[in-house]
């Protein structure tokens, strides 16, 4: 839930400060509440698509995946990560450039990013982190439903923007434009 109308903004500097228990993300420097935790169907999900990726990329691939709790950091221009107002932890980021990775997680956007809806983070997921995501240039937007089993593809066309998503069911396969050669059997995904 973000926080009320007239609230301070916040920056990176106060999201480190915070109680590393709290799970929160900045969105304009607006907080939100990444609580409570996902659920198992969610998290099982999160792994089985995590794996599937992880496993495809070796050693000579320039990309590399990693699952939340793992701090995007997207600015707005070239201001210090002090001033950020707007850090994410998307369920699952990938990253081909990585110059864009530190200690800290990944300061710019990332290639692919794939969120998990949960009851508590759907609307966020649909409304504001689609339309951050493509203000960003995350070239790749998947939003996952666990309940009805379908996976909505959002790609990035030559003017930045997104189009209409490409929605696919637990009976296809899906190849994501980022990474060449992989294949995902949404049936490996959803299988209970």
């Amino acid at each position: 839930m973000p926080m009320p109308a007239g609230q301070k903004l916040f920056t990176y500097r106060d999201y480190l400060e915070w109680d590393s228990e709290m799970r929160v993300e900045l969105i304009d420097g607006a907080v939100y509440d990444m609580t409570p935790a996902p659920s198992r169907a969610h998290q099982r999900i999160s792994m089985a698509l995590s794996g599937i990726i992880w496993r495809h990329l070796d050693s000579t691939s320039s990309c590399e995946v990693y699952v939340a709790p793992f701090d995007v950091r997207l600015p707005e221009q070239d201001e210090p990560d002090d001033l950020i107002r707007t850090v994410v932890q998307p369920d699952i980021s990938v990253i081909c450039d990585r110059s864009k990775l530190d200690d800290k997680g990944c300061r710019g956007a990332p290639d692919w990013i794939i969120e998990i809806i949960s009851p508590a983070t759907a609307s966020r997921d649909y409304i504001r982190k689609l339309t951050l995501y493509e203000k960003h240039g995350v070239r790749e937007y998947w939003i996952v439903h666990p309940v009805d089993r379908i996976v909505m593809v959002y790609c990035m066309d030559e003017e930045g923007r997104y189009g209409r998503p490409d929605i696919y069911s637990i009976e296809d396969s899906v190849e994501p434009r980022v990474i060449e050669g992989l294949a995902i059997e949404l049936g490996r995904v959803f299988e209970p």
